[in-house]
């Protein structure tokens, strides 16, 4: 389910590249046309584990987008398993079933030193664009 920006001519090479994992092919098809509409490159995963594999071939991404609770990977480990390996990767994570604590108990739990945004689904597009572009411009200085 790998993607990038809809035909024509796609984002600049220079465009901030977003790394999305969602399981729901409709709102992962939004999510790749919003992002792409917004001049983002995207890479697009099924879940958390088509995800790792994207970053283990050395796919550049600048930040991460993903759901929570997806099959193979969940969207937690995730993170933890990137954070591994770059501790300051921006993070929004997008869930319909938020953890009690909020993005607390996911800081905790991911580690490292980049943000991490949390937001309940469902989430209005200039929310999601506004946040996608604060922790990109982020990763990026």
């Amino acid at each position: 389910m790998t993607g990038s920006a809809p035909s024509g001519p796609g984002p600049p090479d220079d465009a901030p590249r977003i790394l999305v994992a969602e399981d729901e092919p409709l709102a992962a098809m939004a999510i790749e046309d919003l992002l792409a509409g917004a001049g983002y490159a995207v890479l697009l995963a099924a879940d958390g584990q088509e995800a790792l594999e994207i970053a283990a071939r050395g796919a550049r991404f600048d930040l991460l987008l993903t759901d929570l609770r997806m099959p193979r990977l969940a969207g937690r480990e995730l993170i933890r398993r990137l954070r591994a390996a770059r501790p300051d990767l921006p993070v929004v994570v997008m869930t319909g079933y938020a953890p009690p604590d909020g993005a607390a108990s996911l800081l905790r739990d991911a580690g490292g030193t980049g943000p991490l945004l949390l937001f309940t689904k469902p989430i209005e597009p200039e929310q999601l664009l506004d946040a996608v572009g604060r922790l990109a411009g982020w990763s990026r200085r």
